[in-house]
C-alpha cells in the first residue's frame, strides 16, 4: 500500500506534468486546467468506488454503531487538533481539547462515545495548514490533490506534518493500519452523502462551487470563524502575506485609519 510520502511524491509528479501544459484562465486559480483534471479523476473514483461503498456502509451499519465509529475517529483527530492548538499558542483551547481527549478516551471508551461535548468541551478544527496561516503564511494557489481533494499549496505542504502526529499512522501492522485508514475514509464519505447530493443538484459548475466554498471555509477556520471585515472585503488567498493575528478593527495593510 502507498505510504504518505509515496502519495506526496506522486502528487508533485502529477503537479509538474499538469503545470507544463496549464493555461492561466484566472489569476486566482493558475493551476485550473490541472485542478479540473484532478477534480475529474477524484470524481470518477468517487462515483466508481467511494460513493457506492459509503452508501452500502450506511445501509448495512446500524446508526448507533456508525455514530460510535465516527466518534472513535473524531477522538483520534483531536490529537492533531491538540498539537496545532499548542503550535498556535491557544492556551485555553489546548486545555479544553486535552480534557476532551482525556474524557472521551476514558469515560467514552476509547472515543466510541462523545461524552466531552455533553460536558461543554466542544469539538474544534485545527490542522497545520491553519497553523501556518495563523502565523502569516499565505495559502497560495488553489490546488486539487489527486485522491485527497481540495487544498491549497500551503495546506498541501502541511499535510505530512498532520500525518506525522496522526495516531493511525503509528499502528505498526500494515494491514491493520491501512484497514483503519480505509474504514475512516468510508465513514467520512458516508457522512458527506447528503452534502454531495446537494452539490450535484445545486451547482451549475461543481468545480467552481467546491473551490469557492473550500477557500472561504479555510479563511474562516484560520480566523476561528470571525474574520475581520478587511479580510472579508479584501480576501486574497494568494497574497504574499496576511496577518490573522492583527487587530480586527485595523485597516488593511498599506492603508491608514481614517
Amino acid at each position: 500500500m502507498f505510504q504518505p510520502r509515496t502519495l506526496l511524491i506522486l502528487f508533485f509528479i502529477l503537479l509538474g506534468s499538469g503545470c507544463a501544459t496549464v493555461q492561466v484562465p484566472d489569476e486566482h486559480d493558475p493551476f485550473e486546467s490541472f485542478n479540473r483534471a484532478a477534480y475529474a479523476f477524484n470524481d470518477d473514483l468517487d462515483k466508481a468506488l467511494l460513493k457506492p461503498l459509503a452508501t452500502g456502509y450506511q445501509k448495512v451499519v446500524p446508526g448507533a454503531v456508525n455514530t460510535s465509529i465516527s466518534n472513535f475517529f473524531s477522538n483520534l483527530d483531536d490529537v492533531i487538533v491538540l498539537a496545532n492548538d499548542i503550535l498556535q499558542l491557544k492556551l485555553e483551547q489546548t486545555l479544553s481539547d486535552f480534557a476532551r481527549i482525556t474524557f472521551n478516551t476514558t469515560f467514552g471508551l476509547a472515543g466510541l462515545f462523545d461524552v466531552a461535548t455533553q460536558m461543554d468541551l466542544p469539538k474544534h478544527s485545527e490542522d497545520f495548514g491553519q497553523t501556518l496561516g495563523r502565523w502569516g503564511v499565505a495559502s497560495g494557489p488553489y490546488l486539487v490533490l489527486p485522491f485527497l481533494g481540495p487544498s491549497t499549496v500551503r495546506d498541501g505542504v502541511a499535510l505530512p506534518v498532520d500525518w506525522a502526529v496522526d495516531p493511525l499512522y503509528d499502528i505498526k501492522d500494515d494491514n491493520t493500519r491501512w484497514g483503519a485508514i480505509g474504514l475512516k475514509v468510508i465513514d467520512t464519505r458516508a457522512g458527506l452523502l447528503r452534502a454531495s447530493r446537494i452539490l450535484d443538484t445545486a451547482a451549475l459548475d461543481p468545480y467552481t462551487f467546491m473551490r469557492d466554498a473550500y477557500l472561504q471555509r479555510r479563511q474562516n477556520l484560520v480566523y476561528d470563524g470571525n474574520p475581520p471585515q478587511s479580510a472579508i472585503d479584501n480576501f486574497d488567498p494568494f497574497a504574499e502575506e496576511f496577518d490573522p493575528l492583527a487587530d480586527p478593527g485595523a485597516p488593511p495593510s498599506g492603508e491608514s485609519a481614517p
